[in-house]
């Protein structure tokens, strides 16, 4: 296992569409395994295969232990994921990107998902998600279409520049919150 490095908002795998997975072998594994490696350790709640430079359709998730939340805690690993419902309104709510650093967004997405797919070893899968999980699944699968969180911004106003802990003032509440 390995940390990778994460790709930039302006390098061109992220806004091309990702290809979808056929092999379930030792390449993947490994690839998932170093996704979930890099994952951790820039603390992200997922990361998408063209985060890391690959364009492959594979994504991973892992929210962090809360006993209030069921799906919280729990590795979500994903190939070709799809979404294949949604349900009521949608909610508005800040975003960040690891391929996006420093900034965050407020984006409108669904508050509930259904989402099917592969796991790592090419077994059908589905996923109800709500809440922050939701959230997740639909930020990740967009990097897999080429699509990124500040895309489906309203408008720049709702772009604003994160400050680090170490360069805040006195008056400046922390705005340091894990990224997807």
């Amino acid at each position: 296992m390995a940390v990778r490095p994460i790709v930039q908002a302006d390098s061109p795998i992220l806004r091309q569409k990702s290809k979808k997975v056929k092999r379930f072998g030792q390449v993947l594994q490994n690839l998932i395994d170093d996704m979930v490696e890099t994952m951790h350790a820039v603390h992200g709640l997922g990361l998408a295969a063209p985060q890391i430079g690959v364009s492959q359709q594979v994504i991973v998730i892992q929210l962090p232990e809360d006993e209030e939340t069921p799906q919280s805690g729990k590795l979500y690993v994903v190939c070709n994921p799809e979404i294949i419902r949604t349900v009521g309104e949608e909610e508005e709510s800040e975003e960040g990107c690891l391929s996006v650093p420093g900034f965050v967004g407020d984006v409108r997405r669904a508050t509930v998902v259904t989402v099917k797919g592969l796991d790592r070893h090419g077994k059908k899968i589905r996923v109800k998600a709500e809440g922050l999980l939701a959230r997740a699944f639909q930020h990740e699968i967009d990097h897999i279409n080429g699509t990124l969180y500040i895309d489906r911004v309203d408008s720049p106003e709702k772009i604003r520049r994160i400050v680090p802990v170490e360069e805040q003032g006195p008056q400046e509440a922390s705005q340091e919150e894990p990224a997807l």
